[in-house]
């Protein structure tokens, strides 16, 4: 199993500095880094290690993977945050779970001995509601089915038509907004009932830049998917 750890980053250059060099080489076999456009000098750090990397043309997360796909080494790919929220320490385990055979490992802020330090009132009650819909409309049991930090086959995001605009546009339009797929994989691999498993990892407090998290448009988007799904997509 080859696995690609992708990072996408704006604006991320203190997160970066402190958190990077925490990551072991041998924990992956290919590393890509997304950047967004960064203006602190990201980027230019970025090309100062030698990591390869994307600068992606479009704006939002989906469309950063998008332009990452073609880049990413392994079939598996394991998607990380380096301000800080995602704990290193934990991507060995994620590894070895999706090693027994799984489809996709979540690392899950709300697992049993696990908690979010960067969760606000908002966002908290946000991510309990989500949690419970998905659960509840597509007979699942998700701890926690929102995070970016996970792994996962690369050949999902094919299976489950993730790659596809079809699967976001018209949410995406009437919300006027650009949003990422964990939501959506989570619903349609609960669907297709493959094997998930998740494992408790601490969110810590963000480490310098700016939350990106569009709170209301983002959650109407989800709430959308969330509902939507129970009829389409098999």
């Amino acid at each position: 199993m080859k696995v690609t750890l992708v990072i996408p980053v704006l604006n991320e250059i203190i997160g970066m500095k402190a958190i990077m060099p925490l990551i072991k080489k041998e924990w992956y076999d290919h590393i890509l880094f997304i950047d967004g456009q960064s203006t602190d000098g990201t980027l230019e750090w970025i090309k100062q290690q030698g990591y390869p990397y994307v600068v992606q043309k479009k704006k939002g997360m989906r469309n950063a993977y998008m332009e990452a796909l073609p880049y990413i080494e392994g079939d598996v790919l394991l998607t990380f945050s380096p301000d800080g929220n995602s704990i290193p320490e934990l991507i060995p385990e994620c590894i070895k779970k999706m090693k027994e055979g799984y489809d996709m490992v979540i690392v899950a802020r709300y697992a049993q001995g696990a908690k979010s330090d960067d969760d606000d009132p908002i966002t908290g009650f946000g991510n309990w509601m989500f949690r419970t819909m998905i659960n509840i409309c597509h007979r699942a049991h998700f701890k926690d089915p929102m995070v970016i930090y996970r792994a996962y086959k690369k050949q999902l995001i094919y299976d489950l038509d993730l790659h596809k605009d079809s699967s976001y546009e018209v949410e995406e339009k009437l919300f006027n907004t650009n949003v990422s797929w964990e939501p959506l994989l989570s619903i349609r691999a609960a669907k297709r009932k493959l094997k998930i498993a998740e494992i408790p990892g601490d969110e810590p407090a963000r480490i310098g830049g700016e939350r990106k998290l569009q709170i209301w448009r983002w959650g109407a988007v989800f709430l959308y998917q969330t509902i939507r799904e129970i009829f389409v997509w098999r």
